[in-house]
């Protein structure tokens, strides 16, 4: 699910050798947009601890202009966008259900299962090669194979809120800016 289309998984393949050669990871690729202008969007982050700073999404854009501009995969013109993938952030590998395990999530399917392709509810892990999640309105967890999500994204609630204020205040006591005196 890091890429959809077929043009985005081509995309994919020039791009994440370069995230990984800095450290990073991609979570998401996605070229947007009809004839006219387009927008590629990727989402990055360290692989070591799922955050990114500013800095370094500048650096990775850099780096995919290049790639792209000497391989030019993209016919017309396009917008690069290089972000973060947010607090309400999409779910595009099957490690990710084990990473938000607790949190609530929307996950839509490419097929119907037991009448509905649509899904909410707290994510409560991985089983082998399905995505574990507790329905709401239903008494048992339902287990959903991640090959077929076409979609998936952690809902913006309170508690994930919460969360994602302490790892910012987490991130800030570990870089404190000096303050400089007059």
């Amino acid at each position: 699910m890091k890429a959809k289309t077929a043009e985005d998984r081509a995309l994919l393949e020039l791009i994440e050798p370069v995230a990984e050669s800095q450290g990073l990871e991609i979570v998401r690729v996605r070229l947007m947009g009809g004839t006219q202008r387009r927008r590629l969007q990727i989402m990055a982050e360290r692989a070591a601890d799922h955050d990114i700073a500013v800095e370094e999404c500048a650096r990775l854009s850099r780096a995919v202009s290049e790639v792209l501009d000497a391989a030019d995969p993209i016919s017309g013109e396009y917008l690069l966008e290089v972000s973060s993938p947010g607090i309400d952030r999409p779910l595009t590998r099957l490690s990710d259900f084990d990473l938000f395990e607790g949190y609530e999530a929307r996950l839509e399917t490419d097929r119907m299962i037991e009448g509905r392709k649509r899904f909410k509810g707290v994510l409560a892990g991985t089983d082998g090669d399905s995505v574990a999640v507790d329905l709401e309105g239903e008494e048992d967890t339902a287990l959903i194979p991640f090959a077929w999500l076409v979609d998936a994204k952690l809902v913006l609630t309170d508690e994930l809120l919460k969360a994602g204020a302490e790892k910012r205040a987490a991130r800030n006591d570990n870089n404190p800016t000096e303050e400089t005196e007059d």
